[in-house]
């Protein structure tokens, strides 16, 4: 199996310090849903774990976050590709939960949700917490430069962390160079 892991807001869709809270404000970056569906048609199979403190904040609900990720999947859908699973923390950053990145409890829930082996997978993300996840699972960390990813990069990150301009970027490589397999 060929797995994918990203994270969403700042890899998947436009971020915001004061989150995102709609369907409205749900806004892709560009190149990313296509992305998604190349390497969904390419045999990929594409994860989402995303940390959604927003829903403990009461910024947004439950059904709201279904909705946003209920786009997603209608507009890789219309590209002709598909999402996997769409796991989500919602906690607040002092929950104490393992859900959180940069805690690892997400990408274990995919893993054995697709009873995979996370060594090696591709994790993407913009933020170090994505990064310190990706590591906590022996997975390959990888940072985009959208989103968070021009801050995070001015610190140190983890030893062996790729980096890309966009998730497009990260798809053309997948596609055309270097298809890593795991399980």
């Amino acid at each position: 199996m060929k797995l994918l892991i990203l994270d969403r807001d700042g890899v998947i869709n436009l971020d915001s310090d004061a989150y995102i809270k709609s369907v409205d404000e749900w806004v892709p970056i560009p190149g990313s849903i296509e992305a998604i569906a190349q390497l969904s048609k390419a045999g990929w199979t594409v994860t989402v774990a995303t940390n959604q403190s927003g829903i403990a904040r009461g910024y947004y609900d439950l059904a709201t976050l279904d909705a946003m990720h209920a786009r997603l999947r209608e507009l890789v859908a219309e590209e002709g590709g598909e999402v996997g699973l769409i796991v989500y923390c919602p906690h607040g950053p002092d929950a104490g939960c393992d859900c959180r990145k940069p805690k690892p409890g997400m990408l274990k829930t995919i893993a054995r949700h697709y009873a995979v082996d996370l060594r090696g997978v591709w994790f993407v993300g913009d933020s170090k917490g994505d990064l310190e996840a990706a590591v906590a699972v022996d997975s390959q960390p990888v940072l985009v430069m959208t989103g968070k990813g021009q801050k995070t990069r001015s610190g140190a990150l983890p030893a062996g962390t790729l980096v890309f301009d966009d998730l497009a970027a990260v798809a053309a490589e997948l596609i055309h160079n270097s298809a890593p397999l795991n399980g």
